[in-house]
This record gives C-alpha cells, structure tokens and sequence, in this order.
C-alpha cells in the first residue's frame, strides 16, 4: 500500500483473506472497522497539516524558559 492507493485497499484485503495466513486474517478484521478513515488515510496527504506542527514545535523550541504561556500563544496565532 505505497503512493497514496488507498483505492486497493479492497484487493489488498482480498489477497490477504485468500492467503494462508492467521495472524493477517485478525489485522484485516479489525480494518474494516475503521475503512473509511484508513482509505482516507492512504489516499490522502497531511503534509500541510505538518507543516503547521513543525511551525508551532519552532516556536515553542525558540520560546523555551522565556516568557508565560499567553505570549507563547499569541505568537502561534500570529503565525498561523
């Protein structure tokens, strides 16, 4: 499941359950749970969403031991 084929993920699922194969049997149990969000999951790109994190990790970094919380949170708004 690699380049973003969330798509397969019916096929994958198939092949496996053909397969002889136990422990891979309970794994494809419990993902069709949750299929939506794993579908969505391999489809799709967070890189914007980590962009944001590493930003804010930036931040907090460069804020360490100098001033309280409420600056520190009014810099990540205005960099947001």
């Amino acid at each position: 499941m690699n380049n973003r084929q969330g798509e397969d993920l019916d096929q994958w699922i198939e092949r496996v359950q053909a397969d002889d194969l136990p422990a891979l049997h309970g794994f494809v149990n419990g993902l069709g749970q949750d299929r939506d969000a794993i579908v969505a999951g391999l489809s799709l790109s967070s890189g914007a969403v980590e962009g944001h994190n590493n930003k804010i990790k930036m931040l907090k970094r460069q804020m360490f031991g100098r001033a309280n919380f409420d600056l520190l949170r009014k810099r990540v708004l205005l960099a947001a």
